[in-house]
């Protein structure tokens, strides 16, 4: 298959929608000769930050100089992004000849009725990831989990270490209502005896999941728990932190802008240490510099000082009170919101975090079938009505917010990273 082809094909399989279970990734793996066995890897899961974790461990054994290959999701322009090797994508030429060899694979597996269904667009891209990773020989995949963890395509993997960033009550209509449950869920990428990195500061949720790392005789390391503590300085233009482990202090300014990424970047120093002791010697000072050298697309993201223009990814409530509490920090008047979501998100929430910062607030949509209607919204923001503008056409919005922030104000763009995706593609 060529691009074209192979964009509709993966546009066709995406319509399958969602579904939990191993069966179907563990079915094609294996005619690989199981792939994903070849080399080391590294689980992340979690609610949110999984995807900073996982930029920053690869950046961190990258400055070890190890061949890493990193799968993350979702992407923001090429769905290539998804599956790099040191910082690059993979080619595209690479990326249609395993698609097509998968492809053909998955026909031949249905045929025999080895394969009872076609694999999901996100079971498709891990297979993908796997294959590639194992024809470069890389020497350790960091790989971020899907919505669960338990269920989720990546956990066919036996890894070197698990780390889960947070938990928060997002998708419940897929991984249980409580905090406790969607910790259950996560915590199915612990694995006996391997130790897990656990940043989750809710008590509910991290009981739930220590317990199941004491059930699985896993070492269960809390990252902000103990004699750990963590410390943020407020800097001119950002925050800088202290980060004193076990073993260690550790002082850093991450390149990635908000005080959670500091605690994100706690997590990679945690997990880092653990990975040296069960995988391969690391130095501290490596370590560092993975975490103030990483670039990650999309979250807090400054692509203009003048006007300020900042993209922002923040989709759920746990994301939008991060968001929220850089910009009290930081504030910056006038300030023009684009926002656009899906429209299965706790939306009224969100706006009422979100939609006090702003002095006008522009109500998009991305082509997405997910996406909610600009109306849709206006219509759970009773109290802002006053403030909202509609604009269904995305560019048309983001050039509205462009002119209405002028020289000296700041546009932001938030609530999805489908929405920042968007954006992106006008920069090319």
């Amino acid at each position: 298959m060529n691009y074209e082809q192979c964009l509709s094909y993966l546009e066709k399989i995406q319509n399958l929608g969602i579904k939990f279970g191993l069966d179907n990734v563990s079915t094609v793996l294996s005619s690989f000769d199981n792939p994903h066995q070849k080399y080391a890897s590294v689980l992340v899961a979690g609610t949110n930050g999984k995807g900073s974790v996982c930029a920053m461990l690869a950046q961190i054994l990258a400055f070890h100089n190890f061949r890493v290959g990193l799968f993350t999701s979702p992407h923001l322009v090429r769905v290539e992004e998804r599956i790099q090797i040191g910082n690059k994508l993979i080619p595209t030429p690479s990326f249609c000849r395993w698609l097509t060899i998968l492809r053909k694979r998955i026909e031949q597996l249905i045929a025999s009725k080895k394969l009872l269904s076609p694999p999901t667009y996100f079971e498709l891209l891990t297979c993908l990831a796997f294959l590639f990773f194992n024809e470069q020989k890389v020497d350790m995949a960091v790989l971020e989990v899907g919505m669960g963890g338990r269920f989720d395509a990546t956990n066919v993997v036996e890894p070197s270490l698990s780390v889960i960033t947070t938990i928060s009550g997002e998708h419940k209509e897929f991984l249980g209502e409580t905090l406790s449950q969607i910790a259950f869920e996560k915590a199915g990428i612990v694995k006996r005896s391997i130790p897990v990195v656990c940043g989750v500061e809710k008590k509910e949720a991290l009981e739930t999941i220590k317990k199941r790392a004491e059930e699985l005789q896993a070492p269960f390391h809390a990252v902000f728990a103990g004699k750990r503590s963590f410390i943020t300085h407020k800097t001119e233009r950002g925050y800088s932190f202290v980060y004193r482990t076990d073993e260690e202090n550790y002082s850093f300014t991450p390149s990635l802008q908000g005080k959670h990424q500091g605690k994100n970047a706690a997590v990679a120093i945690a997990a880092s240490e653990q990975l040296s002791k069960a995988w391969k010697k690391l130095e501290k000072k490596k370590i560092v510099s993975g975490v103030e050298k990483t670039i990650w697309e999309g979250r807090l993201e400054i692509v203009s000082r003048n006007p300020l223009v900042i993209l922002d990814g923040a989709h759920n409530e746990e994301g939008v009170r991060a968001l929220k509490k850089y910009f009290e920090d930081f504030p910056s008047s006038p300030l023009i919101l684009v926002f656009a979501i899906m429209r299965d998100k706790e939306i009224a929430k969100i706006a009422g975090i979100l939609f006090p910062l702003a002095n006008k607030i522009i109500l998009t949509r991305f082509p997405y079938f997910r996406a909610a209607l600009p109306e849709e919204i206006k219509k759970q923001a009773q109290s802002f009505q006053d403030r909202i503008v509609l604009e269904p056409d995305i560019n048309k919005a983001i050039d509205k917010a462009l002119r209405s922030a002028g020289s000296q104000g700041c546009m932001l763009a938030a609530g999805s990273l489908y929405l920042v995706g968007e954006f992106k593609k006008r920069e090319m």
